[in-house]
Formats: structure tokens, C-alpha cells, sequence
């Protein structure tokens, strides 16, 4: 019997959680509500969530909040309850945008008169020019350089008789917008994806059949320019039978596993959602496919069906791209296959993207089960009528669904389970200096349809193994923290690894490179290793290997020549060299050295660092020379600007100087190991005198009345070096828990907002658990209240836990700092 299986369980309000049959996991009592909840996490490019605390209240999406749309419905005798996401709305095009079809409008960089935007202005004298525009030549059709520009597109409509139209827009900068004078929209800010505007009653009685006006103007505030806009309207479901909302009555979070329970008027519903993240098994781990089992019980038969729903979104960048899909069979196993028709293999860089490459796949096993392709809003239609229809081997389209119906047969208190899969293959994962690598998984040669069946035949071993895990994970994170750590821990474990893609270089090494979701998009970036490494070190330190390996070939190579580590490899999957704008000297050399000097402590032995020693030497010697009293520069914490004299930067510059001592012993090298010690031990009470400040230390040198959390000295005692005083740590602490909010601690003086990976970095210096926990537990109530339903922000506010910016990032990994020292010690 699984119950009391290291779980945890969120019940929203006013749900109350149900027993569940033998062999089903008994929800515990702990109450974190997470921000978001992932359901199929692997890599970030396949990464969905529900973001809301009901399963079926809103559609499953992409990190970058895209809908990803997984749609799942129960069909009980005559009645329809759906328990999974919503169907994503469905944009037919009035006046296409430019992603959609070219088009060509009137504009003008120099302000017009006020009449500019009525139907009866004379733009004779505009310019003309293709959209979108942008001073990306990469994506401009025309050129836009200059701080304003006007925008006039001038259009007919086939019909006026519509019941709604939005303004489809994408923007940068401040954008203004009216059709035939009525003002649309008014934004400030950007947003490089598009955004759709419901019109207003009085700007729609307007439309008329020819001469209609969208005028717009935008203006250039910084970086970036880009414009591009249409009209739509949306495209309604054909269906009159009505689909009931199954009531949610608990959700249970795991490590590796999301589970939820429904009520469907008697029946129950329980679906889980897992993604085998085992990182001590790469060969389980690597596979791209997460398991969906639904099972259906209740005191009263009913014959049974199931739809399970999944959008041609999860293979497309923009909804507008053409997509093909195949229906094939493979063993026992009956499969839906779709990617874009285009494949354009690593050619999109950057932050807020999608992959547009390689191939969803949806399948199931074939004994019971139907499938189909259908458009968006048919796929459910079909269902629900009972209209199936076998379709071709391959259909071509936009927007389409994969569909598979599961017919259960008649159910009742034993019930009845139905096994679905998704999987993703990228073919080429990552261009690593102009080598173009596959993923992990299949390195050697395996294929997709290799890897379903694997994984359909393993699913009982697999799901054993995963419920072992995440009942060890949970057992050591309350033994090391209490709940409200466990809760936090298990919270951030699937979002930390799946910020990576995992693998091989071309040297045979491992990689596992992150990509620093939400900040701005690069790949392998230090000072993202950095915060994330302590989940990596606790179970597998090979990982981290993987994410110092690229730094080391870089600078090993001869690629990079400055004397301290790159910042990053490029730009997330393009890894052919630093894309980030400035170099962080302190703060990558000391991340490299401390990092390196933990993967020995953690595997006994400096056979990784001797490897690398020559690299290792130079970055301690800049150190030694920069890394003390740090001149103006950025820090990983570069959202709060440049700073010179950080404290907490010498701190770590200390630390790293110590770690490279501790490795010299460890190699057998006693001259540099007490050299560098002595050096690190002199320094440490150089810090302590010129940072001091009465009852704390300050955020800079010489800078009274100022502060810092001082998360780095953490490595003092976790790697058993040392070198500051024990009272430095005591006096900051006892500070610290005077400076809190109610949401957390400030990351310093300067402003209220925080980094909660840093504050459970800082939580540790404590020497008592009652101290850990009152550092800790706020950024558990951050968690819990967050009104921002997003995979888990690391940067927010203290005072009313907004989230200030940053979600779904890998630093989350941080939060095992913890269990890191205690493992350590």
C-alpha cells in the first residue's frame, strides 16, 4: 500500500481531500499552495504547467505562459465532465498580421497632424513599407530606426456582422492604437509575442465594408524596435452538448509526480502526472517522455470513455506555423506524431522562444484506444458527438489537435486506469561551438519509437523507482529543515532541472546546460550554475560536471583569453560563445573555484580540479590580485546594478581562494595549499575589520549604514574551510532576523525586494534550527501567496510577495543549500 508516501498535498479552499482506494497515494497534510504546478517538465522547451490552483480552470501552458494546451475529458453513459485544462482559444483571421501574410501600410517617422488617425486623412505623402518594422534586420521587412513612428493600414471587411475582434499586437516600445478614431489600446512597456485586444462596442460599430482605418503609434524608449498587427476574431466550437466541470478535490505535489483528484457527480478521477527526473539514473532521466494515468472508480457502474487533447502548439514557436501530423502504429502501441513542416533545426536563439523542430508525439497503448488529428475546435466536437472519423496517415494544417479516446468499458469501485504518454525528440538539441549535438538520450543511436516502448514496458518499474525517490527526497528534506523546507524543496526540484538539456560533447564529456530562463535567455551561464549547483551536488555530482565543463573547454580551447571565467556559452541552444553584454570578473572566477572545489569534497577526491588545474591557477591568481576589494563591476545579483567594494563579492572571491587551498591539499600540494589558506585566512580578517558596522557588516566597504545578506560565507563550513571567524556569520544572522519583511529578507539595503534562493543561502549561516526556520519559513509564505501563478519566481518582493521578475529559473536548485551542509557534515 503507497499511502503515507512521502507526499505532500495542496488543497485549494474549500476542496476537501477524498480517500482514495488501496494502492493509491493517501494525501499528507502539509499546505503550500505552489505557484504553478508542473505537469509534463523535461527540458525548456518542453515544459508545461497549469497555472492556477484547478487543473481544469484555465489551459496548460508553456512556461513563457504560451498555451500548450492539454485537454482531458471523461465520458460517463451520456455525460461529459472535463478534469483537464481548457481548449486554448482559436484566432481566424479578419486582417492578417504579418506572421500570417505579407501586407503594406502608410507610415510616417514625423508627427502628423491630429487628424492622423481619421478615416478621411489624406496619407498620399507617407511613406509605404512592408510590416513588421524593426531595427532587427534579421526581422524587419522595414527598417525602423528613429524614436516614433506612425502606422496607417487602411482595410475592407468581407462582413461587418461580427460578434467579437481583438487586436492582435506585438509591440516595442509604448504603443498607441484607435480604428476609425477610437481609441484601442494604450500600452507602455513590450511584449515580443503577440497580445490579443477585445475591441470595444464603440470602436466595432465603426467597421464598415471599405475604408476602414488601424492607425497606431509607437514610440522607441529603449533597446529593441519592433511593430506588427492585425485583426481577429474568435472561432467558436461547433458542439451543443453540454461538457460539465469535474470538481477538483485535492492536489498532491511530489518531486517527479503531480497528482489531482476530481469528483464527476459520484465518480472519481484521479490523474497523475509524472516526469521521471531521476538524475542518479541519466538513462531513465534523459528520455523526453512524462506519464499521464487516469483512473476512473465509483460505488455505481457506467460505461467509460476518456479524451486526452493535445495541442500542435507544443511543437511550434507561433500558433501560425503549418504543422504536420502522422498517425502510425508501433507494437503495442498506437502513436500521434507532429512537428512543423518548415524544421528549422537550431535556427531561433533567445529567451521567450518555443522549439519549432523536431516532433511531438502523443501515444498510448492500441487495444483499447482511438486516435485522430483534427483542427482545434473539432477535436472535442468529435468526441463529444460521437462522430469519430478515421483520418489520413498524415494531415498538414495549422492549430490542429492530436486526439486519443480510451474506452474503459464499464467501471465501478475497482475502476479502471488508462496509461497515456508524451514525448518530445529535438533530433539536434544544442549547436556547441559549431557541433550540432543530439540529446542524451539518443547519442548513440536510439530512436523515439525505441524509447515509447521503453518506456511503456518499464512504466511499473519506472513509477517504483520514482516513488522510492521522492519518498527519500522528502524524508531528508524534514529531517534537515522541518515541512515548510520540505515543502519548498520539493516545490523547486523539477522546475531546477528542467531549466537544462543534457548532452554529450563532442569530446566525449558530459554537458548539462542550463538556460537562464526569464532573465534573458543565455545558455551555460555561470552565475546561473552557481545558486542552482547545491540540488546537483546532493544527488549527482556528474551534473554538475556538466554544467563547469563548457566554461573549462572555453577558455581551454583558446576561444576565450581573459583571465577569469566567461559569463556564459551564447545564447540558449546557440553555445558557440559569450552573447551577455558585460563580463562579471569576481564573480565567475570564484563561482568556477568554489563550484570545483565542491564536486571534490563530494566525490573525495580533486581528480576533477587536477584535470583543469592550470585554469583553476590562473583564475585563483586573478583573484588574488582583483578579488578582495572589487572594483565597480556587475555581481550574479547584476538586476540591482553595478557596485564597487561589494562585500559579499570579496566574500566569495575568499572563499574561492580558500576552496583553491583546499584543493591543493587534497592533490598533495602543501606549498600552495597554505599559501593560498593563509592568503584567504589574512584576507578574512581584512573583510572583517573594513566591512564592519557597529551590530552588522556592511553591503560595501566603508559604506555605513548599509547591508547585505552575506550568502557566500555559507561555503565556509560546508567545504570545512574555515577562514572567517564564527562570530561574523552569529552577528549577521542575529542582524538579519531584525531586517525582515513579511514575505522575507531583503537582498540589502537598497530596495525591499529579494532573491528567495539566496535568502535559504543566507538561512543556513544559522547555527540553531529555530533561526534556519525563521529565515525560511517567509519565503515558504511567498510561495504559498504569491498572486503571480507562474512557475516559481526567485525574485520578489518582501513586502506583499509580487514577483518582481524572473519565473521557472534553475537557481531554485539553491533551496537544497541545506541539505548540502548536512550531508556535508
Amino acid at each position: 500500500m503507497l499511502s503515507l508516501l512521502c507526499v505532500f498535498a495542496y488543497s485549494c479552499k474549500e476542496q476537501q481531500t477524498t480517500a482514495q482506494n488501496e494502492n493509491d497515494v493517501i494525501s499528507g497534510s502539509a499546505s503550500l499552495r505552489a505557484p504553478a504546478y508542473p505537469l509534463i517538465t523535461h527540458d525548456p522547451y518542453l515544459s508545461i504547467w497549469s497555472m492556477g490552483d484547478e487543473l481544469n480552470g484555465s489551459p496548460t501552458k508553456h512556461w513563457t505562459e504560451k498555451d500548450h494546451s492539454l485537454t482531458g475529458v471523461l465520458q460517463l453513459d451520456d455525460k461529459f465532465y472535463q478534469f483537464l485544462g481548457m481548449e486554448s482559444k482559436v484566432w481566424d483571421a479578419v486582417l492578417p498580421a504579418s506572421d500570417e501574410e505579407t501586407y503594406t501600410v502608410s507610415y510616417s517617422e514625423t508627427k502628423p497632424d491630429e487628424n492622423w488617425i481619421m478615416t478621411d486623412y489624406d496619407a498620399t505623402s507617407w511613406k509605404t513599407g512592408e510590416a513588421p518594422f524593426s531595427d532587427n534586420k534579421s526581422m524587419a521587412k522595414t527598417s525602423w530606426t528613429s524614436d516614433d513612428l506612425y502606422y496607417r493600414r487602411t482595410f475592407n471587411l468581407e462582413s461587418t456582422d461580427l460578434e467579437t475582434l481583438y487586436l492582435k499586437l506585438s509591440h516595442d516600445d509604448n504603443v498607441k492604437a484607435w480604428i476609425n478614431g477610437v481609441q484601442v489600446a494604450d500600452i507602455k512597456g513590450w511584449l515580443d509575442s503577440y497580445k490579443y485586444l477585445p475591441l470595444s462596442k464603440e470602436a466595432m460599430s465603426t467597421l464598415k465594408p471599405t475604408g476602414n482605418v488601424l492607425a497606431i503609434h509607437i514610440r522607441n524608449t529603449a533597446g529593441g524596435q519592433f511593430l506588427d498587427a492585425g485583426l481577429v476574431t474568435e472561432a467558436k466550437s461547433e458542439n451543443n452538448i453540454e461538457i460539465q466541470k469535474a470538481k477538483q478535490l485535492n492536489v498532491a505535489l511530489r518531486a517527479n509526480q503531480t497528482e489531482y483528484t476530481f469528483d464527476a457527480d459520484g465518480t472519481q478521477i484521479a490523474i497523475t502526472f509524472t516526469s521521471p527526473l531521476l538524475i542518479e539514473d541519466l538513462d531513465i532521466y534523459s528520455r523526453p517522455i512524462s506519464y499521464i494515468n487516469v483512473k476512473v472508480y465509483g460505488d455505481e457502474s457506467h460505461n467509460a470513455k476518456l479524451y486526452l487533447g493535445a495541442s500542435s502548439a507544443i511543437a511550434v514557436n507561433q500558433e501560425v506555423q503549418e504543422v504536420e501530423v502522422s498517425e502510425y502504429t508501433n507494437g503495442d502501441l498506437t502513436v500521434l506524431k507532429a512537428g512543423t513542416t518548415s524544421q528549422p533545426v537550431l535556427e531561433k536563439r533567445g529567451d521567450d522562444l518555443r522549439i519549432d523542430w523536431g516532433y511531438l508525439y502523443v501515444a498510448a497503448p492500441s487495444a483499447n484506444t482511438t486516435q485522430y488529428i483534427s483542427e482545434t475546435a473539432q477535436g472535442l466536437d468529435a468526441f463529444v458527438s460521437g462522430e469519430i472519423s478515421d483520418t489520413n496517415e498524415k494531415t498538414t494544417g495549422k492549430n490542429l489537435i492530436l486526439n486519443t479516446v480510451a474506452d474503459l468499458g464499464e467501471i465501478n469501485s475497482e475502476g479502471s486506469e488508462q496509461l497515456f504518454m508524451i514525448g518530445y525528440d529535438q533530433d539536434e538539441a544544442v549547436n556547441y561551438f559549431g557541433n550540432n549535438l543530439k540529446p542524451w538520450w539518443s547519442k548513440d543511436g536510439a530512436t523515439m519509437d525505441q524509447e515509447l516502448t521503453k518506456a511503456y514496458t518499464d512504466y511499473e518499474s519506472v513509477i517504483s523507482k520514482v516513488h522510492n525517490f521522492d519518498e527519500q527526497l522528502y524524508k531528508d528534506a524534514l529531517e534537515s529543515g522541518g515541512e515548510k523546507y520540505a515543502d519548498l524543496c520539493v516545490t523547486a526540484y523539477r522546475q531546477a532541472i528542467a531549466a537544462h538539456i543534457l548532452v554529450e560533447a563532442p569530446n566525449g564529456d558530459i554537458l548539462f546546460l542550463s538556460k537562464e530562463n526569464n532573465s534573458n535567455g543565455s545558455i551555460n551561464t555561470v552565475d546561473v550554475t552557481y545558486p542552482s549547483a547545491p540540488l546537483f551536488l546532493v544527488y549527482n555530482p556528474d551534473l554538475l560536471k556538466g554544467m563547469l565543463n563548457g566554461i573549462f573547454y572555453y577558455s581551454e580551447s583558446g576561444k576565450w583569453k581573459k583571465p577569469f571565467p566567461a559569463h556564459d556559452l551564447g545564447t540558449y541552444p546557440i553555445a558557440t560563445g559569450q552573447t551577455y553584454g558585460e563580463d562579471m570578473p569576481v564573480e565567475e572566477a570564484g563561482n568556477m573555484l568554489i563550484l570545483t572545489a565542491a564536486i571534490a569534497q563530494a566525490e573525495g577526491n580533486a581528480d576533477y580540479a587536477k584535470a583543469h588545474w592550470a585554469t583553476l591557477t590562473t583564475w585563483a591568481d586573478y583573484l588574488m590580485q582583483s578579488g578582495f576589494d572589487p572594483a565597480n563591476q556587475l555581481s550574479t545579483d547584476d538586476f540591482a546594478g553595478h557596485l564597487a567594494r561589494n562585500a559579499n563579492l570579496s566574500v566569495k572571491a575568499i572563499m574561492a581562494i580558500a576552496a583553491y587551498g583546499k584543493l591543493a591539499e587534497m592533490l598533495d600540494n602543501k606549498e600552495t595549499a597554505e599559501k593560498y589558506t593563509a592568503a584567504a585566512k589574512d584576507m578574512a580578517q581584512k573583510w572583517k575589520n573594513i566591512a564592519a558596522d557597529g551590530d552588522h557588516y556592511t553591503l560595501a566597504f566603508e559604506s555605513e549604514g548599509s547591508w547585505s545578506q552575506k550568502y557566500n560565507l555559507v561555503w565556509d563550513e560546508i567545504l570545512g574551510l574555515d577562514i572567517f571567524p564564527k562570530d561574523v556569520q552569529e552577528t549577521e544572522v542575529a542582524y538579519y532576523l531584525n531586517k525582515q519583511e513579511a514575505y522575507g529578507l531583503p537582498l540589502d539595503s537598497r530596495k525591499t525586494y529579494t532573491k528567495s534562493d539566496w535568502i535559504l543561502w543566507t538561512a543556513t549561516l544559522a547555527h540553531n534550527d529555530a533561526d534556519f526556520k525563521a529565515l525560511m519559513e517567509p519565503v515558504w509564505d511567498f510561495a504559498n501567496t504569491t498572486p503571480q501563478r507562474v512557475p516559481l519566481s526567485d525574485w520578489h518582493e518582501t513586502t506583499n510577495a509580487d514577483k518582481v521578475g524572473f519565473k521557472a529559473r534553475s537557481v531554485v536548485g539553491g533551496y537544497f543549500i541545506k541539505m548540502l551542509k548536512d550531508q556535508s557534515n
